[in-house]
């Protein structure tokens, strides 16, 4: 079995932090968890465990630099992991790797048996709340008991698992200098988006749209909308043709990012996926 770690990076996120500790630490292990908290006034979440939580100056303000601050730091935090473990699973609070369940294996299981020459990527699942047809988020609950929609999106297929040091561009979402590669079992799912009240809710906070994240917010917004509006597919049958189109086809301005020509396909994501537990 390969010896694996993952790291993340938040800010005012205890709630996330504490699904995303709940997640990893059963996984890997409680103390191959490395929690960064950004900012001096930032506190512990209660259920990081034997996680290993650090709380260091914030890195930056405005959106743009703040990111590149941020990957800056976990790309150093990430090579000297490396000097113990195989891989690094780089990945925000509310962001969740997963292995596809009908493999029967767990996540390090299925880590271990793969090649990964310098990063692999997961396809990208952005959940949002169908406001037609699910209620508020249950923040006691696990997610996917609540949510069943997601846009396939190239925003979450990120190359969350390194296997040696690389410079993470803003938002783990490429490598720099290196390709991406897609495995075919792997999926990143991410939350942020599965709660229409919370995200309304950002537009209050002075300080999140001060720091220049208005237009990233909208984005998130219509997500929402999209899953709400749009005819969803089963997953299962355009799963494949996705991570196709995202492995062939690159933006011209960043030829090392997925692209799906602007396509904005929504999945209803198999019963099986329940079994993950997230």
């Amino acid at each position: 079995m390969k010896k694996i770690c993952a790291v993340t990076m938040a800010r005012n996120d205890e709630f996330f932090l504490n699904r995303w500790a709940a997640y990893y630490g059963p996984l890997l292990g409680e103390d191959n968890l490395y929690i960064y908290l950004d900012g001096t006034d930032q506190k512990a979440p209660s259920g990081a465990g034997r996680s290993n939580v650090s709380i260091v100056e914030k890195k930056g303000y405005h959106v743009v630099d703040a990111e590149k601050q941020r990957l800056g730091f976990l790309s150093d935090r990430a090579e000297e992991l490396l000097q113990k473990y195989d891989f690094v699973i780089g990945c925000d609070a509310d962001e969740f790797l997963a292995v596809d369940p009908k493999t029967d294996m767990t996540l390090t299981e299925y880590l271990s048996q793969i090649s990964i020459k310098t990063s692999v990527s997961g396809l990208g699942l952005d959940f949002g709340q169908h406001l037609k047809a699910e209620p508020p988020l249950d923040k006691s609950k696990p997610f996917l008991e609540q949510r069943k929609y997601a846009l396939l999106s190239t925003r979450y297929t990120k190359t969350s698992i390194i296997s040696k040091p690389v410079r993470w561009g803003s938002g783990f979402h490429r490598v720099m200098g290196h390709n991406f590669h897609i495995d075919k079992n792997l999926y990143l799912l991410h939350f942020g988006n599965a709660d229409y009240n919370a995200l309304k809710a950002r537009f209050d906070d002075r300080d999140f749209i001060n720091t220049g994240r208005i237009r990233h917010l909208k984005k998130r917004l219509r997500v929402i909308e999209d899953v709400t509006n749009k005819q969803a597919v089963d997953g299962d049958k355009v799963f494949a043709r996705a991570r196709t189109i995202q492995t062939f086809c690159r933006q011209v301005y960043s030829w090392n990012k997925p692209c799906m020509l602007g396509m904005r396909w929504i999945v209803k994501v198999p019963e099986r996926f329940g079994r993950l537990g997230i």
